[in-house]
């Protein structure tokens, strides 16, 4: 490294360099050559060079840039002397908040140990081992910060050299960046646009994954539990259809909920009546991405086992229809239309093209319903037994909807004896529950099930 003699000489020009930098920085902060005025300067501190091991001779510095009346946080100049020019690396992370510098294996010196009060932005700093040949220089810093400027210096002849690292508080805030946009100088505007270096963005705060996960989209399923109140639906072998697809839907509620990855809403909770119109617009009004209705069956015949219906192909088309006339009637007010007008646009054109968008919305509808009840009929197999035609279509009021997916799930049987035990059944019912939950999730794994509707 360097020896007493042309070493002393080295060491000489540096701590006369870092004393002339500190002059420089003073008279700037209090006023003088030009600087700013006192109200408006930072204290400035800088390191007196110290002796790392004798004969060796290396300084540093820790120095808070002066703030400009527009910019109140502190900016600080981070100094380390190194041996030689060496490449390196820097980067701030937060939690906590330091900057981080990665160097090969060098002789360095550090500005001096701070005595508890912070200097600028910088509370406290390290250096050590980061891996085998690698150094570590650890900056602790007050708050998020980014590294506005680093670079090399030579201090002067044969001497040490100097890297200096320029660390600023990073705009957390839409106030901050605001008054950063517009306190920021024409030249530095026009040097980033004509393609300057930017410093990244400090990176997010890492979350926690149940914080994450509440934050994160979650698709709105409404569960329709069948009949209610004075309608008790079928009843036979001791089973009464309103209560059993009541206790099953609370289990489904549960699992969707319990998932963390669904929102979920009840037609009805208790024993209430609710009329099937009414049902079916609960969905509609909160925009459901799903809609699930329960039931049990009744049948005058040996049958048992799970039916899922989905609207059938005549009525769907029709409703296509339907929506396709309803959009374009009710598209454009007579307001909007004479506005169209003046601006040399064709009303009924644009009715034309909202009428095909609402028309492609129904059919988006259907497909999705289709895609959700094939998952529903794979999966509910492999927990309870499927009707000997599982997969049906039919004109129920609560599926006559053009704007969510929406099926009519029959558990089961209340004629069927061993069907009506198994509706009865909490283990029964958590099993079935769990595998409509795996129909959802494999239906939502589609990207196209997770845009909203």
């Amino acid at each position: 490294m360097f020896r007493a003699g042309a070493g002393s000489r080295a060491s000489f020009r540096l701590r006369a360099y870092m004393r002339l930098s500190a002059i420089v920085l003073a008279i700037a902060a209090f006023g003088g050559a030009g600087g700013l005025d006192r109200a408006a300067a930072q204290s400035v501190l800088a390191a007196a060079p110290t002796e790392l091991a004798a004969p060796t001779e290396i300084a540093a510095a820790t120095v808070p840039v002066p703030a400009s009346p527009a910019e109140p946080l502190k900016k600080t100049r981070f100094v380390i002397a190194l041996e030689r020019r060496v490449d390196y690396q820097v980067q701030s992370l937060p939690n906590p908040n330091r900057v981080i510098v990665d160097l090969p294996t060098v002789k360095l010196q550090l500005p001096p140990s701070l005595t508890g009060k912070p200097v600028g932005i910088v509370s406290s700093f390290r250096a050590g081992l980061g891996a085998p040949g690698r150094m570590r220089v650890v900056i602790d810093v007050t708050e998020p910060v980014v590294v506005e400027k680093s670079e090399i210096m030579a201090s002067g002849g044969s001497g040490p050299v100097l890297l200096s690292l320029e660390i600023a508080p990073a705009a957390t805030d839409m106030n901050s960046l605001v008054q950063a946009a517009v306190s920021m100088p024409a030249a530095a505007v026009q040097r980033a646009s004509a393609g300057g270096t930017i410093q990244p963005p400090v990176p997010r705060p890492a979350e926690r994954p149940d914080k994450r996960a509440a934050n994160t989209y979650k698709p709105l399923i409404v569960l329709d539990p069948g009949h209610g109140g004075h309608d008790s639906g079928a009843k036979r072998n001791g089973t009464v259809e309103k209560e059993v697809v009541l206790a099953f839907a609370r289990t489904l509620r549960d699992q969707l909920r319990a998932s963390g990855q669904y929102r979920v809403a009840m037609t009805r909770e208790d024993d209430t009546f609710v009329p099937l119109e009414e049902r079916r617009q609960f969905a509609e009004e909160r925009k459901a991405a799903l809609f699930i209705a329960i039931h049990a069956d009744y049948a005058t015949s040996r049958a048992r086992g799970a039916t899922i219906y989905s609207l059938r192909e005549a009525v769907a088309n029709n409703l296509a229809a339907s929506a396709r006339k309803q959009s374009a009637n009710d598209a454009l007010s007579d307001t909007e239309l004479a506005s169209l007008k003046t601006i040399g646009r064709q009303g009924p054109a644009v009715k034309s093209i909202l009428a095909d968008l609402a028309g492609r919305e129904v059919e988006s509808t259907r497909d999705r319903t289709s895609i959700f009840a094939q998952a529903v009929i794979e999966n509910m197999g492999r927990t309870t037994n499927m009707n000997e035609n599982p997969d049906r279509n039919a004109a129920f009021q609560v599926l006559l909807t053009a704007k969510v997916p929406a099926v009519l799930i029959e558990l089961a049987y209340v004629t069927n004896s061993a069907d009506a035990a198994q509706l009865r059944s909490e283990d029964w019912r958590r099993n079935v529950a769990r595998s409509i939950r795996s129909a959802i999730d494999n239906y939502f794994s589609h990207q196209g099930a997770r845009l909203p509707m």
